[in-house]
Formats: C-alpha cells, structure tokens, sequence
C-alpha cells in the first residue's frame, strides 16, 4: 500500500466513512481498509449508511428510495469500468455445437439453440448453395 493510500484512508475514515466505503473508494480490499486502520487506530464511529460513489470515476451517487442502488454514474463509466475487468464477467453460458451445414464443431455463448457456426454455412444451407450435410452432401 502506497503512502498516498494510506493518507486517502485516513482522510475518508475521519470523514466517517466504514471501512467497505473506503475499500470501495479507493480499489482496496475491505480486509486490507480494516487491518490498516485497527493498526492506526483508526477505528471508531463510521457514517451510518455507505456513500455511494461510481466505480469508475468515484462521483457520488444519489439514491432513489424503492429502488436498487446505482453503481455508475452514467453509461460510459459502466463501459469503461466492465472494459477494463474483464476478469469478473461470469461467462458460464458456453454450448459447445455441431454446426449443421458443415459438421463443424463450435462454441455458441447463451444460445443453446444455435444451428450454425457462421453466417456463410446459414446462407449456403438456406439458399441451397450445396454441399452442407443438411442436403446429404459432403463438403
């Protein structure tokens, strides 16, 4: 943890924000927030309810009562923010297919349904162009 950090959690913690607030703000772990502040003691009284900041670019966030809480401030920060972790998208859906024009193998995400591994083989299968399996042709 850099020196900057560890003034940015100071400064947020006598602000009175909690200690997910200040991982939050700044990128951290809860975990690593909390031990660093037991350490300095800077434990205490935190604010009572989380301030919302966007994940990217840290703007607050109003809220709107009866509604789920925001986590950007706008469309290009959720953009950005998903851009640059790539690493959290939990891509579970992948269907590993058997195109049926040209037999090959192919791997279709949230679509189980698929029938064909490129435009090029649904084209060829629906316009008769020859040669798929569909016809009884070898390719």
């Amino acid at each position: 943890m850099t020196d900057a950090e560890k003034e940015k959690i100071r400064f947020l913690r006598m602000e009175g924000l909690g200690y997910g607030a200040v991982a939050e703000r700044l990128g951290l772990s809860e975990n690593t927030v909390k031990s660093y502040c037991r350490r300095n003691h800077l434990t205490g009284v935190a604010a009572k309810e989380r301030a919302k900041v966007c994940r990217e670019c840290g703007v607050p966030l109003a809220s709107v009562p009866g509604r789920k809480g925001r986590k950007f401030c706008c469309e290009g920060c959720r953009r950005a923010w998903w851009r640059s972790h790539p690493e959290l998208v939990h891509r579970e859906a992948y269907y590993v297919l058997a195109c049926r024009y040209c037999g090959r193998e192919f791997r279709s995400y949230g679509n189980r349904g698929r029938k064909y591994c490129s435009h090029e083989c649904y084209i060829r299968a629906r316009f008769g162009k020859g040669g798929g399996l569909d016809d009884g042709g070898a390719v």
